[in-house]
């Protein structure tokens, strides 16, 4: 599922009644059902999970959400483990994928009983150090050259991510040797990719994989996790991506590489974050200044500190204002913050209709990896998250920062 959430004018002023724009605002109903149709499109593979990424909507009713639809938890930091236990998640149903990783969060991972995905073999030694080596491990693993990336991500081989084939090798005979009985295979090489032969090439990667394993270490893989990266249509005439034939190529792939050469059963998993929230977030914002010198600037009270992909990656949001939805988009307009920045910027040269002071916009597909990459540049205070419930009701799900809270840490 990933049609763009649009809510009308008159929900988003009902909102705007009770609280102050800017803010995120998701949709219940949506991400659950979008949960679902990613795990009802594996149920082929027993004990299929999906780990949502924490760090695209690291938001506790949200993963709330996510939990009570099959998900498990995907963290990569201390916080988001903590933030998993606080929600009452454990064990297999966390997945600690990390790199540069201090020895607290292999602790505090080990403690909660969660899957352990190490960047490199060599991290054994500081499980060991850290007493926090189980007898499940898991390795992460990068193909360099013999794969593409994607612009999000790079190119394998100059990313910080993963282990060689041959590293990864030797991990599994040293890990078997210090005792470990269970063993998963990983790899997470794009983000945001619409193309969904890409993912049934990694799967038929992997899949090889375990075979190369098995054959030259003697080591079963018992689980994969197929990394995440499935995209959503941020752009007009953008489609998404068609889970059907993912899944029936992986499953294509899992006979004749996995149940034909005697190698089953592997457990399967992902690690989708984005195309589980993130067309089912906005961002709102009104506009309170309009400016022409030799562009048209609309000025709005949002920022690039509420929404950096814009600024960072060029990244495309569609906008629309939904007061406004019947009338032609004829104003040419750069959409911009109220940071010291140049690059504060929601959108470039977008045909928009005339729009003036107080009305409001709304920036679609926000819901992963928005309110998340906040940040508090020139003292920019971040903004609430609210929920829309399935019986129509909005929550506020986390308030907006104060100058207390931005303060807070300084001694004067």
């Amino acid at each position: 599922m990933s049609t763009r959430f649009a809510p009308d004018a008159a929900l988003l002023e009902r909102a705007c009644a009770s609280y102050q724009t800017p803010f995120y605002l998701y949709d219940a109903a949506a991400i659950r059902a979008a949960a679902r149709q990613l795990h009802d499109a594996f149920g082929w593979a027993t004990g299929f999970v999906n780990y949502f990424a924490v760090k695209a909507t690291p938001t506790p009713q949200i993963l709330r959400l996510l939990a009570d639809a099959g998900c498990g938890m995907d963290c990569s930091s201390l916080a988001e483990l903590v933030l998993t236990q606080r929600l009452g998640l454990a064990g297999e149903r966390v997945f600690f994928s990390s790199n540069n990783t201090p020895a607290a969060e292999f602790q505090l991972a080990h403690t909660i009983g969660a899957i352990i995905n190490l960047d490199t073999p060599d991290l054994l030694a500081d499980l060991v150090r850290a007493g926090a080596l189980s007898q499940t491990i898991c390795f992460r693993y990068n193909p360099g050259p013999l794969r593409a990336g994607n612009t999000i991500i790079g190119r394998p081989e100059e990313a910080k991510f993963g282990a060689t084939r041959d590293q990864l090798l030797a991990g599994y005979a040293r890990a078997r040797d210090m005792g470990v009985r269970r063993f998963g295979l990983h790899t997470m090489l794009a983000s945001n990719e619409l193309d969904a032969d890409y993912f049934i090439a990694t799967a038929q990667m992997l899949f090889d994989l375990v075979g190369v394993v098995r054959a030259e270490t003697g080591v079963v893989i018992d689980f994969v996790n197929l990394g995440g990266g499935i995209g959503i249509p941020y752009r007009p005439g953008e489609q998404p991506v068609d889970l059907g034939r993912v899944s029936a190529g992986v499953r294509a792939a899992y006979e004749t590489q996995i149940v034909a050469r005697g190698l089953a059963p592997v457990q399967l998993s992902l690690e989708c974050g984005r195309m589980l929230t993130g067309p089912h977030g906005i961002l709102v914002t009104r506009v309170r200044h309009i400016k022409a010198t030799y562009r048209n600037y609309v000025g709005v009270d949002a920022t690039m500190a509420d929404l950096m992909r814009p600024g960072i990656y060029g990244a495309y949001h569609h906008i629309s204002v939904p007061a406004k939805h019947d009338e032609m988009a004829e104003m040419v307009v750069d959409v911009v913050g109220s940071l010291c920045e140049n690059n504060d910027k929601f959108a470039v040269q977008r045909a928009l209709p005339v729009l003036e002071v107080g009305d409001l916009l709304v920036i679609h597909d926000a819901g992963a990896h928005g309110r998340a990459m906040g940040f508090n540049y020139n003292g920019k205070l971040r903004c609430a998250e609210l929920l829309l419930r399935e019986d129509g009701t909005i929550q506020q799900i986390r308030r907006a920062e104060t100058l207390d809270d931005y303060f807070a840490t300084i001694s004067f």
